[in-house]
């Protein structure tokens, strides 16, 4: 896959003889919504020759369009949505830059810049897809060029709500995690590096590996998860306990940690890169009275979270 990045005004152009298909969103996420979208861009791309691709945004346009509710973190980050992208066999990843400037685009400027520039011949985008100065572009609007055709995909529903990245985080935020990950598709997942601690946990007898994220993810409510996780490049995958949180038992007002205590495994990994697969929500954050208490809760999450993992 070929990640080609675009800066307004955009000066690309793609070689004359091919013709391109490509789905049209941010994609955070890559939700069940989100995949329909790519694989119907697929099915249409291959059925007609056409090469296959994406075109994105960065940052996320409310970065740009809004001071109350800028959308800084990500279930996918850019880099991690590129490495998911390229397992489906895109062509072409096209990452625009949404600047300021790119947001004073008119629609048509969009299009005839970004699209028809592009040779692209399929569109295909979801139904509230929108583009352009104030969002003015749509589907409908799309649909008045000739030198393409529109695909509309109709909205992806569970339980009678659209599935989104909104909501998605919604309940990520709200201990609901199972739910997240079928609307996912998948176990959200946090890829990190393996840090130094306080070293805290190894004195209690349940030693812990404190996971700096790579990225800006967005994250799940603070408290205790069982989880799974790979380590670099091996493919085996551990079971294990995790805490998102402030360690209120030693902290007052402390910053966000993750950690992760590996079940039955002894290695030192500082440095190794991590992913963590969040499974199952068992418990918020708690202050505990003491060490005693704590310890107690802890073995208490480590055998809840064997038994959640024991299919895994």
């Amino acid at each position: 896959m070929e990640v080609i990045r675009l800066q307004y005004p955009n000066e690309f152009k793609v070689n004359e003889d091919e013709q391109i298909a490509v789905a049209l969103g941010f994609f955070d996420g890559l939700h069940i919504g989100h995949q329909e979208v790519i694989n119907t861009m697929i099915e249409i791309a291959e059925k007609k020759g056409l090469k296959k691709s994406v075109l994105t945004f960065d940052p996320h346009p409310s970065v740009v369009l809004s001071q109350k509710q800028q959308r800084t973190t990500y279930i996918t980050p850019l880099p991690v949505k590129e490495k998911m992208l390229e397992e489906y066999g895109i062509d072409y990843l096209f990452v625009v830059n949404f600047s300021s400037e790119f947001a004073q685009l008119s629609p048509d400027t969009f299009v005839k810049d970004y699209l028809i520039g592009s040779n692209v011949k399929e569109v295909i985008a979801g139904f509230d897809f929108s583009y352009g100065y104030m969002g003015k572009g749509s589907v409908a609007t799309l649909e008045q060029y000739s030198e393409f055709n529109i695909t509309s995909i109709v909205q992806k529903e569970d339980d009678g709500e659209k599935i989104s990245t909104t909501r998605i985080r919604e309940l990520l935020s709200e201990d609901k995690l199972e739910e997240a990950n079928r609307l996912l598709g998948r176990s959200y997942s946090i890829e990190g590096f393996v840090v130094q601690g306080e070293k805290r946990g190894r004195t209690i007898g349940f030693p812990t590996a404190n996971i700096e994220p790579s990225y800006k993810y967005f994250l799940p409510s603070l408290g205790v998860y069982a989880v799974t996780l790979t380590i670099g490049s091996d493919p085996t995958v551990y079971k294990g306990v995790a805490s998102i949180g402030v360690k209120p038992t030693f902290h007052e007002n402390h910053k966000v940690t993750i950690e992760v205590h590996i079940i039955d495994y002894d290695r030192t990994i500082y440095g190794e890169t991590v992913t963590v697969y969040w499974e199952h929500f068992i418990r918020h954050e708690l202050k505990f009275d003491g060490l005693d208490a704590l310890i107690e809760a802890i073995q208490e999450d480590k055998d809840k979270a064997i038994e959640l993992l024991k299919d895994k």
